[in-house]
């Protein structure tokens, strides 16, 4: 497995266990999702563009720096100069002014002029978003990241770049890799197998309106995962003018021309919120979610049903604006919680959570649709069931998922793999298991810096 080895046992983050009966209102964070393709849109625009609510985290900050090293002008607390961006002060000098809260301004260079370094990190979605504008820009760009950003899966999406024009060298199977820019990127047809990953499909329909020749994409696989996601990302790009035409399942044809520039407002992160809703649920408890969008794309929204299959009460109380609501989650307990298979293809991202429930579940439950996901931050089925086994659980791989029988279980340490998903999923048995320790548990700062002493205060009823 890539990621991290198996948790020592030093340092490690005592899992809280629950201390009082939960009732509690969390206000989760902007979406990551989200986040990463309102900033490469408005980078990709034809003027500013103004993101409200986006995610301030690992992540995101990987995406801003790696737009920056492009020519993009981000701004999240102070814009200088005039908004048009032409002209630009410093702090302190009357062209200050000061940026609301949670507000970002970006700013679009007039052509991408490379820097020559991005560093991925361990994020997917900047690699994967990223590299087609770097194709795009002026110059030599270095892309590279953590050790385990090497092990996650990309190159079809390099193959389609060089089918599209770009300066990749032939044979390029991963990263780190030089990129030599070219303003001109042909674009036009081409074929990839995005079995590995639906950001593949995203990342080169996000730039392929800048292409010359715009881009007819077509997915060849045996299958197609997270399928919200690319609705996601077609949404926010037809939002923004950009002709897209899907002529049959799997295909993509996006015409050339300008993206336009505007106001993004971005919701919460609905697979963020998934740890918490099912604390409620094994507890017996209620939480609350705020500005819970009454229509959304987001794959965490799917999580919602199997919750009520599990016996939990679900209700969104509409806010007077009728865009979002008061989500309220009241549990049964892990204690009466039936057994389940579920499908999350289409949500894998809530795979770490589903199967925290599914070893606390009274009968036995299955997970399918996810293989894919041993490509992600770590191989997670491997690491979900290394953890688990460690802890009493009677749980195997499958092809595709997991499968999971009844067993009594016990603390121990969990290793969160460098993967945020892994370290909540570790915390939300830490309730009812005494003596979970995460090795890891920093990592959840990817999308909610604010997690540990969150999750402190749900377990406990006291800030920390």
């Amino acid at each position: 497995m890539h990621g991290c080895s198996r948790p020592d046992p030093e340092g490690f983050w005592a899992a809280p266990k629950l201390r009082h009966a939960l009732d509690l209102e969390v206000v989760i964070p902007g979406s990551k999702s989200a986040t990463a393709r309102a900033l490469v849109v408005a980078a990709l625009s034809d003027g500013p563009s103004t993101i409200t609510g986006g995610l301030d985290a690992r992540d995101t900050q990987l995406m801003r720096d790696a737009l920056r090293a492009l020519g993009v002008r981000i701004h999240t607390s102070f814009l200088y100069g005039s908004t048009s961006g032409e002209a630009f002060g410093t702090p302190g000098s009357d062209g200050a002014q000061p940026l609301a809260a949670g507000v970002w301004r970006v700013l679009p260079p007039a052509r991408f002029v490379s820097s020559g370094d991005i560093d991925c990190g361990l994020a997917g979605t900047v690699a994967r978003f990223v590299l087609p504008i770097t194709a795009m820009a002026e110059g030599r760009t270095y892309v590279h990241g953590d050790q385990a950003m090497s092990a996650r899966p990309i190159r079809p999406l390099l193959d389609a770049l060089i089918d599209l024009g770009a300066g990749i060298p032939d044979g390029a199977f991963g990263i780190p890799l030089t990129v030599t820019g070219r303003p001109d990127l042909p674009g036009g047809p081409v074929i990839i197998d995005s079995s590995a990953s639906s950001q593949f499909v995203s990342g080169l329909l996000l730039s392929g309106s800048r292409f010359r020749h715009g881009l007819d994409l077509r997915h060849v696989g045996p299958t197609l995962p997270s399928l919200p996601h690319i609705q996601m990302t077609i949404d926010i790009l037809r939002e923004h003018g950009v002709r897209i035409e899907e002529p049959e399942p799997a295909h993509w044809v996006v015409a050339p021309g300008p993206v336009r520039a505007g106001d993004i407002a971005i919701e919460p992160d609905l697979s963020t919120a998934a740890p918490f809703l099912a604390a409620a649920v094994v507890t017996d408890g209620t939480v609350r979610i705020p500005h819970w969008p009454l229509e959304t794309n987001q794959p965490g929204a799917l999580l919602l049903p199997l919750l009520e299959q599990l016996g939990a009460r679900v209700h969104l109380e509409p806010g007077p604006a009728g865009r979002t609501g008061t989500l309220s989650v009241t549990g049964p307990g892990h204690w009466d919680l039936d057994g389940f298979d579920v499908d999350l293809a289409d949500a894998s991202e809530l795979t770490p959570v589903v199967a925290a429930l599914g070893v606390l579940t009274q009968g036995p439950s299955r997970i399918r649709g996810v293989g894919h996901i041993r490509g992600h931050e770590t191989d997670r089925l491997a690491a979900l069931e290394a953890n688990f086994r460690s802890m009493g659980a009677d749980v195997e791989q499958t092809e595709d998922g997991l499968v999971f029988r009844p067993a009594v279980l016990h603390g121990g340490p969990w290793g969160a793999y460098a993967d945020h998903r892994l370290a909540q999923a570790g915390a939300l048995l830490g309730l009812v298991v005494s003596g979970v320790m995460i090795d890891d548990i920093g990592c959840t700062s990817k999308t909610m810096p604010s997690f540990p002493s969150a999750w402190w205060s749900l377990a406990t009823g006291t800030g920390r």
